[in-house]
Parts: structure tokens; sequence; C-alpha cells
């Protein structure tokens, strides 16, 4: 992985993972990534959004911090209006079904997803909002 890899961001992360099959874009930061395609609520246009994720499981986890805004993200708002979207981890393209954790698993995933990105716990801070965690499970 490359300096430069580190420094992908928004649709030239999304080019660079989808050109490559992931094999720039994939490991981020000491994390890795996924791309989440989601079907806009509004324009019904697919979006492609890159995020931080981790397998629990035969299930993919992310979250929906937007660095601690006071709203959710646009994708996650995606898929409160349709939890069908799709996501590619590195080669591979998966129809997934989303749904919300809540009580002690989203509590377990929490912790599972602040271990590789700490600043999950400083986003929360910053909100008054639930960051939600999301289950991304094969449809």
């Amino acid at each position: 992985m490359s300096e430069a890899d580190n420094q992908l961001f928004g649709a030239e992360h999304v080019r660079v993972y989808r050109e490559t099959a992931g094999e720039r874009g994939y490991h981020w930061r000491g994390t890795t990534i996924l791309l989440l395609t989601t079907t806009g609520r509004r324009t019904g246009e697919p979006r492609t959004t890159p995020l931080i994720h981790r397998a629990d499981g035969d299930r993919w986890v992310i979250v929906a911090s937007k660095g601690g805004a006071p709203e959710h993200p646009d994708w996650y708002e995606n898929l409160l209006a349709g939890p069908d979207a799709s996501i590619q981890v590195l080669g591979e393209e998966i129809p997934v079904h989303a749904e919300d954790a809540a009580g002690e698993e989203r509590s377990r995933l929490w912790a599972l997803m602040a271990e590789v990105w700490p600043a999950y716990d400083d986003y929360q801070a910053r909100t008054d909002r639930e960051i939600p965690v999301v289950i991304l499970s094969r449809r």
C-alpha cells in the first residue's frame, strides 16, 4: 500500500478501488474499506460511498458517523428508504440487506469498530444523535 492510497477520498477512492478490484483502496489508514452502493432516495440513482468496515461472521458492519455531524450521512438515509443495496469487497460485488444493530449487539459491534477507528468514540461525543451501527447481510 502506498502513501497515496492513504490519501484516497470520496469519488477518487471509489474510482481507484473499482479499477483495481480493491487492490488499491481496500487497505486505508490501518483499516479496511468496502464500497456501499445505495439507491438515492430522491433521485433513484445509484450512489457509491467508500466506508470503513469489519466482518462479523458472514456479515459486514459499517458505522453511520458522518464525523459526528448532527445529521445522518446521505448513504444511511438512502438505506432507511430502501435497505437493499450492494457492496464491493475487494473484487467481489455482493447484494446485501441493511439493518441497524440494537442493544447489546450494537454495543458489541460499536466496540469492534472503535478498535479499528478510535475516532468513532470522538464522533459520538460530538453529536446528540446515537450514531447508527449498520449490519449488512448477504441477500
